[in-house]
């Protein structure tokens, strides 16, 4: 007679990515790195935000873009002259901590401040997959709708940080701001929230002020 066991896949699969997430964040520790996981859906703004970090930010910066082909957002960062690597994901919805340590064999650590990894354009399969950063950042963009955020709770429960992009379309596009800001803090009353209109710079200095309170609560 045959033994039937049920084995949980996706339990075992959660584990072993926070194993070797725990071993990145102990990488970025030695190294006095801030790791930042930026997610969002396509078209948000998470490329845009992160070029705007790098020109206006002070402190050294390397960038993981990760993405089902990476090579488009990975140029866009290149032209800034900071380190950067591309990680395509192939069929896959998001990055794991998997990729991200092999990533980091080819960036120079120890002559960083920060870290930022662009995760793939999704709000959902990201969520569990701990990549071993300090906080999570996640950007939406009024475009997206103003019921966005409460369709997607897992991944502003899971963030420290919510970016609400593009208010100066808000008008435009029928999209009340405000609401996404309460929709948010119904679901993580500790989630920090900024809006921002990237194009014009607006809320872009409170983003980095944000970036940095929480690297010093470090």
């Amino acid at each position: 007679m045959h033994k039937v066991a049920d084995i949980d896949v996706a339990h075992n699969i959660m584990k072993a990515n926070k194993k070797i997430a725990d071993r990145i964040q102990k990488n970025l520790d030695e190294n006095n790195v801030f790791g930042v996981d930026f997610v969002g859906a396509i078209g948000s703004g998470k490329t845009y935000l992160i070029e705007k970090l790098i020109e206006n930010m002070d402190g050294k910066i390397a960038v993981v873009a990760g993405d089902v082909i990476s090579k488009f957002d990975a140029g866009r960062i290149e032209k800034h002259n900071v380190p950067v690597i591309g990680l395509n994901t192939g069929k896959e919805c998001h990055l794991d901590a998997h990729l991200i340590e092999h990533g980091l064999d080819d960036l120079p650590l120890n002559e960083m401040d920060y870290l930022f990894i662009e995760n793939v354009g999704n709000l959902i399969c990201p969520v569990d997959f701990d990549l071993g950063t300090h906080i999570r950042i996640v950007v939406v963009s009024v475009s997206e709708g103003d019921d966005t955020v409460e369709k997607h709770p897992l991944i502003f429960k899971d963030s420290d940080l919510a970016i609400i992009n593009k208010i100066d379309i808000a008008d435009a596009v029928g999209a009340d701001s405000d609401k996404m800001v309460s929709d948010a803090k119904l679901l993580n009353p500790d989630i920090k929230i900024i809006k921002t209109s990237l194009k014009n710079n607006q809320g872009l200095d409170d983003v980095i002020l944000a970036i940095e309170e929480f690297k010093n609560k470090l």
